[in-house]
């Protein structure tokens, strides 16, 4: 299925205004801090702010007016854009336990809650996530080893002696469904849940194209052999700074080999054997979902999501904080 952009995958989207144009106007942004109706996304230790309401909706948290942060430990502020007719930041919150939050807000693994969320404020979080991962992770200069000061409203790091700017970065990463026609390719890793498969997945290396490294994760993961490779969609993964780049891709050597020994295991699945739960498949808001549920869906009378004995990868019940 080709990628439209009515329909993309859980994270990415025009969800936001990104109002670039205002990163450099520090009135402008100074004025939009002290504007009560400013909304504020809070970030701590990597974790999102969301609410659930009595019947059960869950919602992203947002800290209206700066004012609502008094007293807590927070670390600057990165300009986000305009989501709902709002002016919107993301603040990392400081310190070694769970800061106290109004309104009965909880703190939890965005890559765990994202599927329960509205699909725009998914995108929002992760994108604040993304932005304060980045900012931590460069508080000194890679030349002179001197502190960084936020600048552009948190969209460059400068350095405090030499100037040198650093700006935001992606890992970018291809995912993959490999298939022969009726058969998927899906394996696990030693450290996920036992029953657990999802695509191939492996980060770009330098001086490689992404359709080379489609044919090289494949070889190495799998011993596979891959001879078309088409790209599908790609999903911002901020887990911690991934852009997964989707493709599906044919195979022209079908045997396995596992002696990377990167994967536990991997093997051929038929959409019967899917349907019949041999397997757990990954959460549906990921994009390596999306790859297996279009396949499937292309060759087979009855969606992926309404056949009574799929088995999904069942997440961690959700505690406070």
């Amino acid at each position: 299925m080709a990628f439209t952009r009515s329909h993309p995958n859980v994270l990415a989207g025009p969800y936001l205004e990104r109002a670039a144009h205002w990163r450099k106007d520090e009135e402008r942004l100074r004025a939009a801090l002290d504007d009560p109706a400013t909304w504020f996304v809070p970030v701590w230790q990597a974790r999102s702010a969301i609410v659930t309401s009595s019947d059960g909706h869950t919602s992203a948290y947002f800290a209206t007016g700066m004012q609502t942060l008094a007293g807590l430990d927070s670390n600057g502020f990165i300009l986000l854009g305009e989501f709902h007719e709002h002016v919107v930041f993301a603040v990392a919150l400081a310190g070694e336990t769970p800061p106290a939050l109004t309104s009965g807000a909880e703190l939890h693994d965005l890559r765990l809650i994202a599927g329960e969320l509205p699909a725009e404020e998914a995108g929002l979080l992760a994108y604040a996530r993304a932005m304060v991962h980045w900012r931590e992770h460069n508080r000194f200069c890679g030349r002179c080893a001197s502190p960084m000061i936020a600048v552009q409203g948190g969209h460059v790091m400068q350095c405090s002696l030499c100037k040198h700017q650093q700006f935001p970065r992606l890992d970018p990463a291809v995912i993959v469904l490999v298939t022969d026609g009726e058969r998927a390719l899906l394996g696990r890793q030693p450290s996920w849940p036992p029953g657990r498969y999802s695509t191939v997945a492996g980060f770009v290396e330098p001086g490689e194209s992404l359709e080379d490294a489609v044919a090289r994760e494949v070889r190495e993961e799998t011993g596979v052999l891959v001879d078309t490779v088409e790209y599908h969609s790609s999903q911002p993964w901020p887990f911690p700074s991934s852009l997964m780049l989707g493709f599906t891709a044919r195979a022209s050597r079908t045997d396995i080999d596992l002696s990377d020994e990167e994967l536990e295991d991997a093997r051929w699945f038929t959409r019967e054997q899917i349907a019949a739960g041999e397997i757990a498949l990954p959460t549906t808001h990921s994009i390596s979902f999306r790859l297996i549920e279009d396949w499937y869906d292309g060759g087979a009378t009855t969606p992926l999501r309404a056949e009574p004995g799929v088995r999904m990868w069942q997440l961690p019940k959700r505690g406070g904080g």
